[in-house]
């Protein structure tokens, strides 16, 4: 009797199966959904409150919020997705195939701001802290490796840098993979080809990402649903970039591929120089090596880790160093992967006949909770501690009049920090890609996003030499004209 209590005192401790309560049927710890939510609550309003604060004081990092912002208002009111910021009667399914953000409509009905994009985005990404966390307990039989572990996926390096980065189509793909990852662990290989399927509706390379998957199937023995799978997904992407995205893009071709074909600077690369590129780069493996770091390099132990390489591949071909490093919304879809892949790596050292294994699976979890902490000290997430993130200044209020002097459905071409906040009820231009349309409201930021601007009116003739224009109102950084 006193070696059974013993016994159930050391699994409570460890946090081994028993530790929590009887197992459910099929083999799985309990994992109530509850103290995952309430995380996930958090983590939400964190990756909301980061991009709204940086909206609401226009230091939008990119264009791509007022990008999606303008697809999907399209949907919304059931046009085709065309994004002129892009260029006049650009479709944007010509440029990325992610047709999975017209499920943003509805919320778009209730919520016409592209903030209710920020929104979705965080929703989506806390989701995956739930899966994460959950599935970490049921099938470590920890509550606390389950926290822990949902706590450095939330904090992970991957997802700060795209919450910062504003809006992307991926954020469908984070729960998605995480779900994905899910079943493979728990031998429910029908639900993971159901989960991994529709990933080629997020992004064009997905469909690699799919195949890869379907690998992982054949891997644990399930050939047929593999072989299915991966081929679905080769096809898929084939059709996108090879038949899809040409047909509706006006070039006739997928321009990406320029990516890899040349440099920043337009110089053609050969194939051995690109890989010769790749494989030398130090920062594309510096990502590599913060990409397994945080998770203490255990999840190469899991054949889930397979699942990053299509997109590492990619990103190691492409000649544009904004896909090498850390920054960026290109490794949020990696996070629930790696981290799914260590609780992977954690049950199979747990019967290692290697002593030291065995002890390192035990505190690789703690470990990996505690560098996530450390490393937030110095991302993104940091910055909604200090005061200063909220306090209005001069530039954002008066870019807030800029906006405010551009009549409601007007046409407007506008510089990078005003586009998202005129998408919600202006056709909107991006000044210098909007030949071909002569908008009626141009607004400049005078401190210029590549260049200051001195006269406006003499850039507006530049632009648009066909029309005049006139300034109607002016700021010290903004200026905004109207076509006379």
């Amino acid at each position: 009797m006193l070696d059974v209590q013993n016994r159930s005192a050391e699994e409570a401790d460890t946090g081994t199966p028993g530790a929590t309560g009887t197992e459910s049927p099929d083999g799985l710890a309990p994992a109530p959904l509850r103290p995952y939510l309430i995380l996930a609550g958090v983590l939400c309003g964190l990756y909301f409150l980061y991009p709204w604060v940086q909206y609401a004081h226009f230091r939008t990092p990119s264009w791509d919020l007022g990008i999606f912002g303008q697809s999907v208002r399209a949907y919304a009111e059931f046009r085709a997705p065309v994004v002129d910021i892009k260029g006049p009667g650009f479709h944007i399914l010509g440029d990325h195939f992610s047709p999975v953000t017209a499920l943003l409509a509805p919320l778009y009905w209730v919520w016409s701001s592209p903030v209710s994009l920020l929104f979705a985005q965080a929703a989506l990404f806390a989701l995956g802290a739930v899966v994460v966390g959950r599935t970490t307990q049921q099938i470590l039989g920890s509550r606390a490796a389950g926290i822990g572990l949902a706590l450095a996926y939330g904090l992970s390096w991957g997802l700060q840098e795209a919450v910062k980065s504003d809006f992307h189509e991926i954020a469908f793909a984070v729960p998605m993979l995480a779900l994905t990852c899910r079943a493979l662990l728990l031998g429910r290989w029908t639900a993971a080809a159901a989960w991994a399927a529709p990933l080629v509706l997020v992004k064009e390379d997905m469909g690699l990402t799919v195949s890869m998957v379907g690998v992982v199937l054949f891997l644990k023995g399930q050939k047929r649903l593999g072989a299915a799978l991966a081929g679905f997904g080769a096809a898929a992407f084939a059709l996108t970039v090879l038949v899809l995205i040409p047909a509706a893009s006006r070039v006739g071709e997928y321009d990406y591929w320029s990516k890899i074909e040349k440099t920043g600077q337009g110089t053609e690369t050969s194939f051995g120089q690109v890989i010769g590129d790749a494989l030398t780069s130090g920062e594309r493996w510096e990502m590599v090596v913060f990409l397994l770091a945080i998770t203490g390099f255990l999840a190469l132990r899991s054949p889930l880790i397979l699942l990053v390489l299509p997109t590492l591949g990619w990103r190691f071909l492409s000649q544009d160093p904004n896909h090498w490093g850390m920054h960026w919304h290109y490794s949020a879809i990696l996070m629930p992967v790696v981290f799914l892949a260590l609780v992977d790596g954690v049950r199979s050292v747990r019967t290692s006949p290697r002593a030291w294994l065995v002890s390192y699976g035990k505190v690789v979890i703690p470990v990996a909770t505690a560098v996530a902490l450390v490393l937030a000290a110095n991302l993104p997430l940091r910055e909604l501690t200090k005061p200063e993130t909220y306090r209005t200044d001069i530039r954002a209020e008066q870019a807030r009049a800029a906006v405010g002097a551009v009549p409601e459905g007007a046409s407007v071409e506008a510089d990078v920090s005003l586009l998202a906040h005129l998408t919600a009820d202006h056709r909107v231009y991006w000044v210098g890609t909007s030949k071909g349309a002569t908008p009626d409201y141009l607004a400049f930021d005078l401190r210029g996003w590549s260049q200051q601007v001195s006269d406006p009116e003499q850039l507006a003739s530049q632009l648009h030499p066909e029309a005049r224009y006139e300034i109607t109102h002016r700021s010290d950084g903004f200026a905004v004209l109207k076509r006379v």
